[in-house]
């Protein structure tokens, strides 16, 4: 259990990733490829079109870079792999990445040996051997680019849905609403926040308060940096439909347009743009509250809608492929990596 300590100043400032973070997405996703995991059907379709990108563009390597230095199966990995300049994007945390000082490199490596056998270039890191560094870096852009970013909108879609939800319970509920909402999976007893977690700790935010970071690839349990010194996140897994819609999917508009014929179910479908409970519906469209459900109920039988209690309240949002249907933004596939990216230095493929 981790047991996360808030102040009042630290409540003043929870605030939630305006959207996915690429390094941890990149990372989670190596672990979905990885661990043992591989039966969980709602990554099926991405899993194998991720094994296939990586193997036609021969980046088992960089991908096994990154694999080592964060493995699945491992109880700690180095806080520098996911700098908090990673809300600002991609480069923006490679180059906090690369500007990691020495001492923290060799401190987190070490740390790192002491609980999983590293390969001999990891040891060059700890080291601050900076041409390992770049080597990192370019692993995390050409795995990113091939194997997260080509979807990236519907990873988008996957947790803005949940972030939706979030940012409602804080407006009508605020903070306590907010952290309350997270059961089961953390429970909030004032003023403590219990996570589910791997090992028995204690987190004091001592007023530097937590980015909640909603993520598509984290599964089952929350995240958190091992470091209490640091700016604190959370990553956390979000719910997915029964059926996640990856592009292969969303691209069938014609079938899934076919299952919301009708006015009053199209209105439906859009009044769930910004989040609604079925009383919100009924106001907004002038239907009864029943012939709300109903339609509800309907786009739910075809993962078009996906519905959650909060607090007293069952909150309807849109899925990924139910925001596609409204949007008719279906995601072009993203154009390859730069030539500059198209090779790495010997270590990675050691």
């Amino acid at each position: 259990m981790l047991r996360i300590h808030f102040t009042a100043a630290d409540l003043a400032r929870v605030h939630l990733a305006r959207e996915p973070d690429p390094v941890w997405e990149t990372l989670l996703s190596l672990h979905q490829l990885s661990a043992p995991r591989r039966g969980l059907p709602v990554f099926g379709h991405w899993r194998r079109t991720a094994r296939a990108g990586l193997a036609a563009k021969g980046l088992a390597g960089p991908a096994r870079m990154l694999s080592a230095l964060a493995p699945a199966s491992a109880s700690y990995w180095p806080d520098f792999l996911t700098p908090g300049a990673s809300a600002d994007g991609l480069e923006a945390a490679m180059e906090e990445l690369r500007a990691t000082p020495r001492s923290r490199l060799r401190r987190e490596v070490d740390r790192m040996a002491g609980t999983h056998r590293l390969p001999h270039w990891a040891h060059g890191l700890g080291a601050g051997d900076r041409s390992v560094m770049e080597e990192v870096a370019t692993a995390f852009r050409l795995v990113h680019r091939t194997i997260v970013a080509p979807d990236w909108a519907g990873t988008a879609r996957t947790t803005e849905a949940d972030r939706a939800l979030r940012t409602r319970t804080l407006r009508d509920r605020g903070v306590h609403g907010l952290l309350d909402s997270f059961r089961p999976l953390m429970v909030w007893r004032p003023p403590v926040l219990h996570v589910r977690y791997p090992e028995d700790r204690d987190l004091h935010l001592g007023g530097r308060g937590v980015r909640l970071i909603p993520s598509h690839f984290c599964w089952n349990t929350p995240i958190a940096l091992a470091d209490p010194t640091l700016p604190q996140v959370l990553a956390y897994p979000v719910a997915h439909p029964a059926t996640w819609a990856p592009t292969a999917t969303r691209d069938r508009r014609a079938e899934a347009l076919a299952t919301v014929i009708g006015r009053t179910r199209a209105r439906v479908l859009a009044c769930l743009d910004t989040t609604a409970t079925t009383g919100e519906i009924a106001r907004r469209l002038g239907i009864s509250a029943p012939s709300a459900s109903e339609h509800v109920a309907a786009l739910r039988e075809v993962d078009l809608a996906h519905s959650r209690r909060v607090g007293t309240h069952v909150i309807h949002t849109l899925t990924p492929l139910g925001a596609a249907l409204l949007s008719g933004d279906l995601p072009a596939e993203r154009p390859a990596a730069p030539p500059e990216f198209a090779s790495l230095p010997a270590a990675v493929r050691h």
